[in-house]
């Protein structure tokens, strides 16, 4: 029973862990993804789409490589650091602007959530 427990304990930290990931993003992010999406915007569906899938491999190393849930939350915190600092150096960096994905650039999407990707992998594997 303890392997059911672990596993749904860690499964509920984690999902705890990406929706303050998800709250924490959007509001960092000067336009609002969720209103935009359900417009069909599709460079903010790509942007915040990366970012997600970037963080979760965090997550998923988290989990793979932690001992403990104190250490899963404390790495799990430090990795939702990295990637808010991967968007606000990368933005800064680019000149990317608010309107670029209000105005559905997918350029501009794709290139936020392949740096989200990229980030999020390496966070990964460094937490081994």
């Amino acid at each position: 029973m303890t392997a059911i427990a672990n596993y749904l304990l860690y499964l509920l930290m984690s999902g705890l862990v990406l929706l303050l990931f998800v709250r924490v993003y959007t509001h960092l992010t000067p336009f609002d993804e969720v209103l935009l999406i359900r417009q069909g915007n599709l460079a903010a569906a790509i942007s915040l789409g990366g970012a997600l899938v970037g963080f979760s491999l965090t997550l998923a190393s988290c989990i793979f490589h932690t001992s403990g849930y104190g250490s899963f939350l404390m790495w799990s915190i430090s990795g939702l650091a990295v990637q808010l600092l991967a968007y606000v150096v990368s933005t800064r960096l680019l000149a990317m602007t608010r309107e670029h994905i209000e105005s559905n650039n997918v350029a501009v999407g794709t290139i936020l959530g392949a740096i989200s990707l990229a980030v999020g992998a390496i966070n990964a594997a460094c937490i081994s």
